[in-house]
């Protein structure tokens, strides 16, 4: 059985590996040489590096650049398919961590991938296969779930205190009187840092965060209420336009 190791010391550009994990998992940080596209067919991982975190639900996936120390949590049984790229084999390969649409016929090339030999003939059917992988992935389209998170050290626990308990109540005034700093200052470091206000910043995180509790069968009413939201309603909303349609018909897409 092949393992991560083997796929980052596979002499071909591209290797493929399948690996099933267990609810409430969790992936310790680790890093490899090569470039990873992540993928759930079913359940949901978030994903966090340096840069942030990413929430993947099955039907997407998240592309970690080489060398980048990231790790995993697991919501609900995953199914994960990961293909390891190695670094310069193509120019269009993003250059920060993103997470991306998975078209039915990018799923079933990956899956095809899993079952090719790590070391495939060279202008063989398989290598075609990986190729062409390479190919989705430069044109997928980028989707924003991402859980962004500052550089400022006030400002990281800050928001890092919000990611924990994502249901608690708070004002910017009462945030900002917690780093002495007033309500306009940590106004401005949220869009200095995070390209947005604390009110999206809180919205999006609140959303993002929920997608695991979705996943694990949790009700709408429920999860609108651990995360923030004064009714399933007002979440619904969120959800249909972060994500385009609402929880219940998402869900039912996987």
């Amino acid at each position: 059985m092949r393992t991560f190791e083997d796929c980052d010391r596979s002499s071909r550009p591209v290797a493929a590996l399948a690996s099933d994990h267990r609810d409430g998992e969790h992936i310790l940080p680790h890093s490899h040489s090569r470039g990873q596209l992540i993928h759930a067919l079913g359940g949901v991982m978030t994903v966090t590096s340096r840069e942030g975190s990413w929430v993947v639900p099955a039907g997407r996936a998240v592309w970690m650049p080489p060398r980048e120390e990231h790790e995993i949590r697991i919501a609900a049984d995953v199914s994960m398919r990961t293909i390891f790229v190695r670094e310069g084999a193509r120019s269009g390969l993003p250059p920060t961590c993103e997470v991306m649409e998975v078209s039915v016929f990018l799923r079933e090339a990956i899956v095809a991938a899993t079952r090719i030999p790590l070391e495939y003939a060279p202008e063989s059917r398989d290598e075609r296969v990986m190729e062409l992988i390479l190919d989705e992935i430069e044109t997928a389209p980028r989707l924003h779930l991402h859980v962004a998170m500052p550089r400022d050290p006030r400002l990281a626990r800050l928001c890092e205190k919000l990611v924990a308990d994502p249901s608690v109540s708070v004002t910017l005034e009462q945030l900002a009187a917690e780093i002495h700093v007033s309500g306009r200052t940590l106004a401005r470091m949220f869009h200095r840092e995070l390209g947005m206000g604390f009110g999206e910043w809180l919205r999006r995180t609140r959303l993002l965060l929920s997608l695991p509790r979705l996943a694990a069968g949790a009700s709408v009413l429920q999860v609108a209420l651990e995360h923030g939201y004064d009714s399933p309603s007002a979440f619904a909303a969120m959800f249909r336009r972060t994500l385009g349609v609402p929880p219940t018909v998402y869900l039912a897409s996987k």
